[in-house]
């Protein structure tokens, strides 16, 4: 493998180093793997699944006995009352946008304690009467408080903005690109705890896309009334070809159906058409599929260590998601990082990614993603937008290998940059990386 590449001798040495470093923590994600699939095998023996849970359903859709199967065992799973897990989902920002329309009504407000949520949902939240059908459009009021320096909720100012008419406060449990630390589900139960006390009244509302089955529970474990994510992320275990989940408790989901589909009908319809076999094996290989892109993640922090950058988080510190960041300072540092990504694809590998404007985002983004289904950032991707401090967001990876083939092919194409490498680099074939 090394001979194929420019600047294999230094990449051997980093590997080495890296798998030494990160060998204890590879079998402490190997047992959490082993708990979640246990979890699910007991659920799907309980729920008695057969053949005639995989079959597709068309037409409306009415009495799909394996949708409603697996709708209560991702509810089981999830700590839940109950669950939707669709293909008509198309992504996370659309089961995020069903949650919040299905909550809020006109004159009530949401609040987002994490700071501004994701670029892609600054369009569903929108400005006043902005036409665009958008949460402002219908006269839903928003605010976003800022963390605190130590990415830290502010409670002080999260207690003066609540009022009687804050209907919904939303958590977002990934970092997106922040340069925060991604919430654990502890920190996600404290913050529950502390929002029941200030504002009881308020549906607490959890986006939970990149952390399924990172840690042993869901927010929904520790209180969360709703949470959602999408279907080509964590939860479909690199199987399934598009879809979202949304869980919680029976009164918001139906709600969030009700947006979904239409009042009255909620979750009784909505065909399979055939999806059914790939959701139901997809949940199943999740745990497996998480578990790989953890090691993943663990592995490429432990080689940018070594080549000098800051990574977080850091080899050796708690996961919560499957995003790796990366502080890169520099545009061709990222451009190069994402091209090499993009090369060690199995799919469009000979494609050359460019920074370029994507729809719900302010900067040109670079986007390296040569995935089986669109967009999925199970599957091994990196983004970022080009705006200093230029960060480089990894995520995803059906199998450990693959990662590992990847992170040496990015830092391959980096290193041919190294005079921009921090001043902590050396070679290291003369001395420590």
């Amino acid at each position: 493998m090394y001979k194929n590449l420019k600047h294999g001798t230094q990449l051997k040495l980093w590997k080495e180093e890296a798998e030494h470093r990160i060998a204890s923590k590879l079998k402490a994600i190997e047992e959490r793997v082993d708990y979640h699939q246990w979890r699910l095998l007991n659920a799907y023996r309980v729920e008695g699944v057969s053949d005639i849970h995989l079959a597709s359903s068309t037409g409306y859709g009415y009495d799909d006995l394996g949708r409603e199967s697996l709708e209560r065992i991702v509810a089981e799973i999830f700590g839940a009352e109950t669950s939707l897990f669709r293909p008509q989902i198309i992504s996370g920002t659309h089961a995020i946008a069903a949650c919040l329309f299905g909550v809020l009504r006109p004159g009530e407000e949401l609040i987002y304690i994490t700071g501004s949520p994701y670029d892609t949902l600054e369009q569903v939240i929108g400005k006043e009467k902005d036409g665009s059908g958008s949460l402002a459009d219908h006269g839903i009021r928003y605010q976003a408080i800022p963390l605190l320096s130590d990415g830290q909720v502010d409670w002080p100012a999260v207690t003066a903005a609540v009022g009687p008419k804050t209907r919904c406060i939303g958590i977002q449990r990934s970092r997106g690109y922040s340069s925060r630390a991604s919430f654990t589900v502890a920190e996600i139960g404290e913050m529950i705890q502390r929002i029941r006390e200030l504002c009881p009244h308020a549906v607490i509302f959890v986006d939970n896309c990149y952390g399924e089955f990172v840690e042993e529970r869901e927010p929904t474990h520790v209180g969360a009334d709703l949470i959602a994510g999408s279907l080509i992320k964590n939860p479909g275990g690199g199987l399934v070809k598009s879809g979202g989940y949304i869980a919680g408790g029976r009164k918001w989901v139906d709600r969030a159906a009700a947006r979904l589909v239409a009042p009255g009908i909620l979750a009784e319809g909505g065909a399979t058409h055939g999806y059914t076999r790939d959701l139901y094996q997809g949940f199943f290989l999740a745990p497996h599929v998480v578990g790989e892109a953890l090691k993943g993640a663990l592995f490429a922090s432990a080689m940018l260590e070594a080549a000098g950058f800051e990574s977080t988080p850091r080899w050796q510190e708690p996961r919560t998601d499957i995003i790796q960041q990366i502080r890169l300072e520099n545009p061709d540092l990222l451009i190069a990082f994402c091209q090499g990504i993009q090369a060690a694809s199995p799919v469009d590998a000979h494609v050359r990614p460019e920074p370029s404007p994507m729809p719900g985002y302010e900067d040109p983004v670079i986007m390296a993603a040569g995935t089986f289904v669109q967009g999925a950032s199970i599957e091994l991707s990196a983004d970022g937008p080009l705006r200093p401090p230029y960060l480089a967001y990894m995520q995803g990876g059906l199998t450990y290998s693959h990662v590992k083939i990847g992170i040496l092919t990015a830092l391959d194409r980096m290193l041919d940059y190294s005079d921009l490498f921090p001043s902590r680099f050396t070679d290291p074939a003369k001395g420590e990386g």
